[in-house]
């Protein structure tokens, strides 16, 4: 059975995923995040309903199409399609932004009702889809291709070092990233590694990043975009990911960090909670403890990642969100 996803009016470009996960290498958006969904069970991810195959379908909802998901839910169910929806932006912050106001919250709730259901890549907003409507609403993690060795981009501890910061955005209120990013430079002088932060905010970024880097020489500041294969193998050259991320998402820097087995800590995404829950949530000042243990302590380190391979393997690879897919819409 194929499983596709729809993104009524998205940028992005139609991809199919005949072989699974593909390679790195491949052109169009990597199996992760919402199109990891369509990937693990060889199906596709459109823009056009009428693009859209045979089989069942999960159609993403956005603040500003959500008359186009409401008529492609109706045009997939009449011709006898099972048919899913979820908001493509899952944050608190995003769900508070795409239904507050009453127009939106009223087409919200009636593609619910249309649809066979509803899959939730947080547990926090299945109740939300239950109100509006849906007859069902499932808790489903975006899955990682962990068991995909092409998908491997771990490396020796010996050849690691210091810190990566996970999340960006200054101006969002719950990513805490300027207080990840203070936190982090507090370590890294302390313990004289390096710290890498990716700047995708253009110059206010820049400008905040590079009065940090004037009393911390070991701030490497990396300009985004990159592409995501060189973004995992950048992250891979450190020991340990680092955030404060409050948003309760999906939960991607967790992800990208299972892909490249090391540590990730602070955030309260879905996949944090299920793979790095040792590590959340906690006071910020144990977190910054277990940094440091993770930092210098070759021991603790390969335990953690040990347990957090086994979680992962476990509960988000692509073999456990197949068989959660299969058994939805079969």
């Amino acid at each position: 059975m194929s499983f596709h996803v729809l993104n009524p009016g998205g940028r992005d470009p139609m991809r199919v995923f005949p072989d699974g996960p593909g390679h790195p290498g491949d052109t169009g958006h990597p199996p992760v995040n919402y199109h990891a969904y369509a990937a693990c069970m060889r199906g596709g991810f459109y823009r056009e309903e009428k693009s859209v195959p045979k089989g069942p379908v999960l159609v993403l909802l956005r603040k500003r199409t959500l008359r186009r998901a409401l008529a492609a839910v109706a045009a997939l169910r009449a011709r006898g399609e099972r048919v899913f929806v979820s908001c493509k932006e899952s944050g608190s912050h995003q769900i508070a932004n795409l239904l507050g106001d009453v127009t939106r919250w009223e087409l919200f709730r009636e593609i619910c009702s249309a649809a066979d259901g509803a899959i939730s890549s947080t547990p926090e907003l299945v109740p939300l889809y239950l109100a509006a409507g849906a007859p069902r609403a499932d808790f489903m993690p975006t899955p990682y291709p962990l068991d995909f060795p092409t998908w491997d981009f771990s490396r020796p501890l010996e050849t690691r070092r210091g810190i990566f910061v996970g999340t960006r955005e200054f101006l969002t209120p719950s990513r805490n990233h300027l207080a990840a990013v203070a936190l982090a430079d507090e370590i890294s002088r302390g313990l004289s590694c390096p710290l890498a932060v990716v700047n995708s905010e253009g110059r206010s970024g820049g400008i905040i990043l590079k009065s940090l880097r004037r009393k911390n020489p070991l701030l490497h500041i990396i300009e985004a975009p990159l592409p995501y294969p060189d973004y995992l193998r950048l992250m891979a050259r450190h020991r340990i990911v680092w955030q404060l991320d409050s948003s309760a998402v999906p939960g991607q820097v967790a992800g990208d960090s299972l892909l490249c087995r090391m540590p990730c800590l602070g955030g309260n995404g879905a996949v944090e909670r299920i793979a790095f829950g040792e590590f959340f949530p906690a006071d910020r000042g144990e977190l910054a403890s277990r940094a440091r243990d993770l930092l210098e302590n070759d021991a603790a380190w390969h335990a953690s990642v040990h347990r957090t391979d086994a979680a992962a393997h476990d509960h988000l690879s692509f073999r456990t969100g197949t068989a959660a897919l299969t058994r939805l819409a079969g």
